[in-house]
């Protein structure tokens, strides 16, 4: 599978971790939109589109965001729930989203992050080249 086209969208926040937003297209055929790049404590990695996992209402049955208090449908108080049904409990915040889409091997999974790194180190090269002009 060759890596066909890198979008990079730099984000104008210094404050925050998020550096910018990706599209990939795979073969001139497939496309992976909202891939992540982000300032890390041991440098820039990416992260895939994920979505936030939901809990049903035992009430109305209403598809709720994870740890919500209360239903958006109906009003009733949700119970706590600890951990998403299924997942392993590893104590951090990543266990209320779930990629959409992400590579399988380990070798992919770097190969697609050196593509992304360096469309991202060009974009923001010509980002700061065209701001002195």
């Amino acid at each position: 599978m060759e890596i066909t086209e890198v979008r990079v969208f730099l984000k104008d926040s210094p404050d925050k971790k998020l550096r910018a937003y990706v599209t990939v297209t795979f073969d001139n055929a497939f496309v992976v939109r909202n891939i992540k790049v982000i300032e890390g404590t041991s440098g820039l990695f990416i992260a895939m589109p994920s979505r936030k996992i939901k809990q049903p209402c035992p009430k109305c049955n209403f598809k709720n965001e994870l740890r919500s208090k209360y239903c958006n449908q109906c009003a009733n108080p949700l119970p706590f729930v600890s951990r998403p049904v299924g997942e392993a409990s590893t104590g951090n915040a990543q266990l209320e989203h779930k990629d959409i889409a992400h590579p399988i091997t380990q070798s992919f999974r770097e190969y697609l992050q050196k593509r992304i790194l360096e469309a991202y180190e060009q974009e923001k090269t010509k980002g700061t080249s065209n701001a002195g002009q």
